[in-house]
């Protein structure tokens, strides 16, 4: 009897359990059905097309030709729509907008729908690290890109975000994303605790590339230049073919940022580190680190201005934001 009645409850809790599980799924069927949607899968050959979109893209970008962006947005969009596969065709849209928004004061009246490009920065950049993961470049630019945008709508969550995801890139490689990360936030007061550590990032890149404690108190990097490499991760550290004067640059938005923390003393010695590459004769920026060295403890309190002005705005807002490393 017991048996019997044992076996019925069985049957009916089976039951029971058959209705919920229908339930559910008809309850949940979007949820289910995105869940189990196909992975995007990276293209393997890159087309003839991509390919050619990538000439145009270095052209515009090594050469400085900010009034040709849109030329160069409409070749590569056009080739991404037609392998919305390619990671390196999205990553390139993705800076391009990026360069668009970084050097809007080359403008004479900057639009306020110009912000429509970190956004656009961001989507691809997402793209590009759905498509390879590998590359903790897109992951460290997608960072901060969330940090912009969430910064742009007043979105606390995003911004956390996008901070997250930066300590993750830093993570991946440290001596790309902590100059990426301190550069991100060098725009912030100086008093905020996110620029302090954006700062103590460039010192935490300079121990990095040395593979030493970084003298802080008096940074001369001279006897590190025979360590320079184009191979590994090392290579971030140095000038390259991608960015002829990235060592330039870095150093140039160290010391700015120094100089907007008060600390012009040392950033005088760190800007004149730019001047130990040996590309520097032909960096089309060098009037502009001798004037930084020079106006240095007056730029303290201009780079500290709530408005800054056309003669004195630190790299991350000028005109160079992006040349200043990578204009041949």
């Amino acid at each position: 009897m017991k048996s019997t009645i044992h076996k019925k409850a069985f049957v009916i809790i089976a039951i029971l359990l058959v209705i919920a599980m229908a339930t559910l799924v008809l309850t949940h069927t979007d949820r289910i059905a995105i869940l189990l949607a196909p992975t995007k899968q990276a293209v393997r050959l890159r087309s003839e097309t991509a390919i050619q979109a990538d000439e145009l893209f270095w052209k515009t970008f090594h050469h400085g030709e900010y009034e040709r962006i849109s030329h160069a947005l409409q070749v590569l969009t056009a080739a991404y729509l037609d392998t919305p596969t390619d990671a390196v065709t999205a990553a390139h849209i993705a800076w391009l907008h990026n360069w668009r928004i970084a050097e809007r004061n080359r403008m004479d009246l900057v639009p306020a729908t110009i912000t429509d490009d970190t956004m656009l920065a961001r989507r691809y950049f997402q793209e590009a690290v759905k498509l390879d993961p590998s590359d903790a470049r897109y992951l460290g630019f997608l960072a901060g890109h969330t940090l912009a945008e969430g910064t742009l709508h007043k979105d606390e969550k995003l911004t956390r975000e996008g901070y997250f995801m930066l300590l993750s890139s830093i993570k991946a490689w440290p001596e790309f994303n902590l100059f990426t990360g301190g550069y991100v936030v060098s725009r912030l007061p100086a008093d905020s605790p996110r620029f302090r550590e954006g700062l103590e990032w460039q010192w935490r890149t300079l121990d990095e590339c040395t593979q030493a404690r970084f003298d802080r108190t008096n940074p001369d990097y001279s006897e590190y230049m025979a360590l320079e490499t184009r191979e590994g991760k090392k290579r971030a550290c140095w000038n390259s073919w991608i960015a002829p004067h990235n060592f330039e640059g870095f150093f140039l938005n160290m010391g700015d940022m120094l100089v907007k923390s008060g600390d012009w003393h040392t950033a005088q010695k760190i800007y004149a580190n730019a001047k130990l590459s040996k590309e520097y004769t032909t960096w089309k920026y060098q009037a502009v680190l001798d004037d930084r060295i020079k106006q240095a403890p007056d730029n303290v309190l201009l780079f500290n201005a709530p408005h800054e002005t056309p003669k004195a705005r630190i790299m991350i807002n000028s005109e160079f934001s992006c040349m200043a490393c990578h204009q041949q």
